[in-house]
């Protein structure tokens, strides 16, 4: 699973060939969500409230480069790196 972006704690992921729909997998500390790609909506898990803030701040900014990485991650293929939230 590629680490796509690291910043205040969080790291993200995404699964080579995973399901739709487009997401991908934020990791704070013991916590993780799987956050849809399209409208940042929790798909699954839970981050603690700053961190999903931090989050989808940040995604909300790299849709466009988040949507290309799950394409390239389903073709098997390494995604790009992601500059961090700062």
């Amino acid at each position: 699973m590629p680490t796509i972006s690291v910043f205040y704690g969080i790291v993200i992921r995404m699964y080579f060939k995973d399901h739709a729909p487009p997401h991908f997998h934020a990791r704070y500390g013991e916590f993780e969500a799987t956050i849809k790609v399209e409208d940042l909506a929790v798909l699954e898990g839970h981050l603690p409230t700053r961190a999903l803030e931090l989050v989808k701040t940040w995604a909300a900014a790299h849709q466009v480069e988040l949507a290309a990485d799950w394409e390239h991650c389903r073709a098997k293929r390494m995604p790009a790196k992601i500059d961090p939230l700062v």
